[in-house]
Order: structure tokens, then C-alpha cells, then sequence
């Protein structure tokens, strides 16, 4: 398997979490504007559509935020040069064996969870909070772990 360029990559990935940011704005920004619409006001004290609408705002503006974090750290991120046989660390581009399946990860300073497709490949973002970071931390191509077992296919 060949790994497409890490700015390839690191754009594609930036691109996904801005197309999120985009659409959690646009969902929060409707479900406030049903909560405060007169036109949604209830009807008996039993009809809880708005307060309803008005807490789904308040969580899709939470995650707006936590985007909008993590679009900021990677724009200031010092995007490292990795090279192959250089340890994994964070800005890492790093393909694993994992229990057979190829997985590739890239290592930034947000987003981490979010999976999209770069080039035909399905990229990982973890974090150095996640703890398979912490289990990669220092390794090198060809290193090997056990439980569950991952095998480093390179680094970059």
C-alpha cells in the first residue's frame, strides 16, 4: 500500500473537519432559530418542542466549538518533517498492521476520531491523548505490539 503525501493528507483531513464545522453551525443555527420562533411556542404545558430544539442547540454549539478548536490547532500545528525510520511522534503519518487490517493514522493535535478518505485510503486522526498514541509514541517502521497485535508498516 502506498501512502499518499502527508500534506495530501493533512488537507484532506482539515477539509473534512472545516465541512463539519460547516454543518454543525448551519444545524445549531436552525434548532435556535425553531426554540426562540414565536411561531414554536407551546401550546400546553406539556409541549416541550421548543426547550427541546433550545438543548439541541446548546449541544450542537458545544461542537461547534470543540471544531472550531481543533480547525484552529491544526492551522497553527508546526507540521514536522518525518522522515522513513524517524519515530512516531505527533504530525506522524503512520500505517499499521492492525490484526491483519491495514489502518493508517495520522497524528495531530485535533480532530482526533475523525476518519476520512484521502487518495482511495481511510485515514485515523488520533491525538496524543488517544492511547494507542501513547503505545505508537517512540516506535519506529517495523516495530511490532501485542495486545491487540499492530505491526508499524512505516512512518512518515
Amino acid at each position: 500500500m502506498s501512502l499518499p503525501a502527508k500534506s495530501a493528507v493533512v488537507a484532506t483531513v482539515r477539509a473534512h473537519l472545516q465541512a463539519q464545522y460547516d454543518r454543525i453551525t448551519e444545524a445549531a443555527l436552525e434548532a435556535r432559530g425553531y426554540a426562540t420562533d414565536p411561531g414554536s411556542k407551546a401550546e400546553s404545558k406539556y409541549d416541550t418542542r421548543s426547550l427541546e430544539a433550545a438543548y439541541l442547540a446548546i449541544g450542537q454549539a458545544g461542537k461547534a466549538e470543540e471544531l472550531a478548536a481543533a480547525l484552529a490547532s491544526f492551522d497553527a500545528f508546526p507540521w514536522p518533517d518525518i522522515r522513513p525510520g524517524d519515530a512516531v511522534a505527533p504530525g506522524a503519518l503512520v500505517e499499521l498492521d492492525f490484526d491483519g487490517d491495514h489502518v493508517c493514522c495520522l497524528v495531530a493535535p485535533g480532530g482526533g476520531g475523525v476518519t476520512c478518505r484521502c487518495e482511495g485510503l481511510e485515514v485515523i486522526v488520533i491525538t496524543t491523548q488517544a492511547p494507542l498514541y501513547h503505545r505508537l509514541a517512540g516506535r519506529r517502521t517495523g516495530d511490532s505490539l501485542t495486545s491487540p497485535d499492530v505491526h508499524i508498516l512505516s512512518v512518515g
